[in-house]
């Protein structure tokens, strides 16, 4: 049920307060079980148990990606085609199973495996995203000081020295279903400027469709926007190169974002922020024939 994270993201809109955390029932961690959540993370991923299950956690997600996809469009995809080696992949981010729509779009670019940094709070979630969160290729990211100073950018770098592409939300905080770039924050870019690799900068545009989902909303489909690549400068520090690829980016997202819904990007909130959002517009009523 999303009727307070709408209000959530209304009231936050209207405040600026446009990476703020709009979910609501999320889990909360004290100190000491954040420490062992990485830990048990850190320890797991080197055994043969984590092997096994990355391995049918990647089958899954295949599979997951073809489904949740198979509406999917993708635009600009030769905008990467010179990319080699390693890169950083930048998304809006607006579904727990958005990272599906950049998983295709690079499977498509040639590209088997996509890593994911996600929220350490997400390896206590349950079910079958719960389970991806665990086992997929996800590194999660935290606050704790320890951890983000030196075990997390360890594993970014052994990802992106491997010739991998590695999906970080600039935006931090997943709003649902809200159509707009968010304004992004520098760790993606920093981290792209450190290793040396381009950003792969993309944007995922979101249509209605008349077909009901739930009492709340309509269903949706994406059309994946694949923007054209960032290169850090070599005559520019880390510190200078982040910002520039950072600015860039979300340029990039603004102008796919006009480009796409035909109007200016403000703020402002309007009801139809919220993609397939039903609010007051239409009555619900159970059609399973509409479902798919």
């Amino acid at each position: 049920m999303k009727e307070q994270v709408v209000a959530n993201m209304e009231r936050d809109a209207a405040a600026g307060k446009l990476n703020a955390k709009v979910e609501v029932a999320d889990p909360t961690l004290t100190k000491a079980q954040q420490q062992q959540l990485l830990q048990h993370y850190v320890d797991r991923s080197q055994t043969l148990s984590y092997r096994m299950n990355n391995h049918v956690s990647r089958r899954v997600a295949n599979l997951a990606t073809r489904y949740f996809n198979r509406r999917t469009r993708i635009e600009g995809l030769a905008n990467i085609k010179d990319v080699t080696g390693g890169a950083i992949v930048t998304s809006n981010h607006f579904n727990p199973l958005d990272n599906t729509v950049v998983r295709k779009t690079m499977r498509a670019a040639g590209k088997k495996r996509l890593f994911i940094v996600s929220r350490d709070t997400n390896l206590e979630m349950g079910g079958f995203i719960g389970y991806l969160m665990n086992y997929y290729d996800t590194i999660p990211i935290s606050d704790d000081k320890e951890y983000a100073g030196r075990v997390f950018p360890q594993l970014v770098e052994r990802v992106l020295a491997d010739k991998q592409y590695l999906l970080i939300y600039p935006e931090q905080e997943m709003w649902f279903n809200y159509r707009k770039p968010r304004p992004v924050k520098r760790g993606a870019y920093y981290y792209a400027a450190k290793f040396n690799v381009p950003v792969i900068s993309c944007f995922v545009e979101i249509r209605d469709l008349p077909l009901v989902d739930n009492a709340e909303f309509d269903q949706t489909r994406y059309v994946m926007h694949v923007l054209k690549p960032i290169l850090p400068d070599p005559n520019l520090s880390v510190r200078e190169n982040s910002r520039a690829m950072m600015a860039t980016d979300y340029q990039q997202k603004k102008a796919a974002y006009e480009a796409a819904y035909g109007k200016a990007l403000t703020y402002a909130f309007e009801e139809d922020d919220i993609a397939g959002w039903r609010g007051e517009r239409l009555p619900f009523t159970n059609q399973p024939q509409k479902t798919v």
